[in-house]
């Protein structure tokens, strides 16, 4: 996974660079996920990437509604009712970076 993340990110396939997600079922209520994204490489989580996981592994069958996702950030909880129904994240938010920038003044 380690080399197939960043194979497939930087693929001439994808000239713009694509974000690639790794999705191990554990059981029915809880995956691990990891996920590179372009221009960065594998970042600690990834809300929207975790959503696409579980609606596609309860989609295939795999997944229950509820479930809990294990990144390198954290733990996430994402739940899902179905086609019509709204894909909800929970889970702790963490300040990874802080930082300060100057812009010149625009005239």
């Amino acid at each position: 996974m380690l080399e197939q993340g960043p194979q497939v990110q930087r693929s001439p396939r994808f000239p713009q660079g694509v974000n690639v997600g790794f999705m191990q079922v554990l059981d029915r209520s809880h995956i691990r996920l990891r996920v590179f994204e372009r221009g960065v490489g594998e970042t600690l989580a990834c809300g929207s990437g975790a959503c696409a996981a579980v609606v596609a592994g309860i989609r295939l069958g795999l997944l229950d509604p509820s479930v809990e996702v294990l990144t390198h950030g954290g733990l996430l909880n994402i739940a899902w009712a179905g086609d019509t129904a709204p894909v909800l994240m929970t889970g702790p938010a963490t300040t990874v970076f802080q930082g300060e920038i100057e812009l010149p003044d625009a005239l």
